[in-house]
């Protein structure tokens, strides 16, 4: 399957600047969930250019990771990744994530010797990850809370 991927390393600050008045611009067309009708300037003529209502959105989260000075990655959902790029997605290393696909936390194909792993796979582990995660801080910060150790219930 071929990977239609594109990564776009952190913005200097005059892009992140220029993102994050353009996120500005566009944030009330965004709320409106419909598509955008826009005009393109090029060569002192201007084009029209319609942007369905999902993309104006993906759009704006774009712009506000740049603005934010962040790096973006677009990856199609039905991509299947290296392991390399789902070590990167997940924030792990990869033998980390090789021990995950052997021991079928993950699913996985191989292509030869190479494996392969869903998009959505990746992205629903990792989901059930944070969750876990979030629920032992929350217990972590309920003992806290009754041990009095500083903080206050909310």
């Amino acid at each position: 399957m071929t990977m239609l991927a594109h990564r776009e390393l952190p913005p200097s600050a005059q892009d992140a600047a220029m993102a994050r008045v353009s996120g500005q611009v566009l944030s009330p067309f965004v709320r409106q969930k419909r598509p955008l009708s826009l005009r393109v300037r090029e060569d002192g003529q201007e084009k029209p250019l319609e942007l369905p209502a999902g993309a104006v959105a993906l759009l704006m989260e774009i712009l506000e990771a740049m603005a934010s000075g962040r790096g973006v990655t677009l990856i199609p959902e039905n991509a299947e990744l290296t392991t390399v790029q789902a070590a990167e997605v997940l924030n792990v290393s990869r033998p980390y994530l090789i021990k995950l696909l052997d021991d079928h936390v993950l699913p996985h194909r191989k292509v030869g010797k190479h494996r392969r792993i869903r998009l959505e796979d990746v992205m629903a582990y990792k989901s059930k990850i944070d969750q876990e995660r979030e629920a032992v801080l929350d217990a972590l910060a309920r003992e806290a809370q009754e041990l009095e150790m500083g903080y206050d219930r909310p």
